[in-house]
């Protein structure tokens, strides 16, 4: 085997991620850029693709010992997944790769980033929201993952949007006050005189960035629930138990490894505590953290080259390197 590298990507809603990494597990190289989905962040795929690979590859100049990459992203199954390889395929070579190109879903890599048992369940709150069983290192069940309009139950989308409704109808009388109200306005810059006018400069605000964005007012509510506001707290409980929820419907079995994706499940917040004690009491064991998912990716393009289990050691070189900026 001449080739010495591989390539891991992580081509999320709101960032896409690079991880350029030998075969022991050494990374060599990283690059950031924006969201690859469309449905969600308006990004282009190709586009974002590119500029990760090109920040990740500049600085090692080594393009030519990239043995095989393995790509990630929300939406490159079922009927994406023609469209979503020919997008990677733009962007490999243009980056100047001749190795091996595998594309993922962004499933399969979150739970590569977390362990490399072959048996286990995957449950992710970030963007969006899922749960997944595998099962000899296959992907065997899957329930939500459908998209910020049709389902992400428990998400930081999901909040986000839950809670503006609550800000809505505490504005216009159908709901009891809250303390997000005047976050909400903060946030988006909002000032009005009457609750008319403000609830309809929310609307406008919110309509004027992608649906991906409204993830961002999560940690809002998190705050407002710590806080006591009962709003808050009901919309975090809600989440809570829609996310617990997703992982039984994946009927997982006992004991099961359990890895943890998302920003929404790896904080300190409410969601997150009520999550890992409801996961602890049906498996009896700590979920395990998924915080860098081109890792994942590059753990997955590890042992596709080399047709063997990735050895503990290597996963763990791997996943526990340095984040990107603004992954903790």
């Amino acid at each position: 085997m001449s080739a010495a590298l591989v390539v891991g990507v992580d081509a999320g809603a709101t960032t896409t991620r690079c991880v350029v990494a030998a075969l022991d597990g050494e990374v060599v190289g990283r690059g950031v850029a924006g969201g690859a989905n469309r449905n969600s962040s308006g990004g282009e795929v190709s586009a974002a693709l590119r500029a990760a690979l090109a920040a990740a590859l500049d600085t090692i100049d080594r393009t030519d010992e990239v043995g095989l990459g393995v790509v990630g992203a929300a939406g490159s199954a079922g009927a994406g997944r023609t469209a979503f390889r020919a997008a990677a395929e733009r962007a490999w070579r243009a980056a100047g790769i001749s190795g091996e190109l595998v594309t993922v879903t962004d499933i399969e890599v979150a739970y590569a980033a977390g362990t490399a048992e072959p048996d286990g369940v995957l449950l992710l709150s970030g963007t969006g929201a899922l749960a997944a069983r595998f099962g000899d290192g296959v992907l065997r069940r899957r329930c939500d993952g459908y998209g910020w309009l049709l389902g992400d139950e428990g998400s930081a989308v999901w909040i986000g949007v839950g809670a503006l409704r609550a800000v809505l109808a505490a504005l216009d009388g159908r709901g009891e006050p809250t303390t997000l109200v005047a976050e909400f306005s903060r946030h988006f810059e909002v000032g009005a005189d009457t609750s008319e006018s403000r609830a309809q400069a929310l609307i406008a605000a919110t309509f004027a960035v992608p649906p991906a964005a409204l993830g961002r007012l999560a940690p809002f509510v998190s705050t407002a629930a710590e806080a006591g506001d009962p709003v808050a707290g009901r919309i975090c409980a809600a989440a809570a138990d829609r996310l617990l929820h997703t992982f039984d419907s994946v009927e997982p079995p006992p004991a099961a490894t359990v890895v943890l994706a998302g920003s929404v499940l790896l904080s300190s917040g409410p969601v997150s505590r009520v999550v890992r004690a409801g996961l602890l009491a049906r498996t009896g064991t700590e979920p395990r953290p998924a915080r860098d998912g081109a890792a994942g990716a590059a753990a997955l393009a590890v042992g596709r080259f080399t047709g063997a289990p990735v050895p503990p050691v290597v996963h763990t070189r791997l996943t526990g390197s340095p984040h990107f900026p603004g992954r903790g």
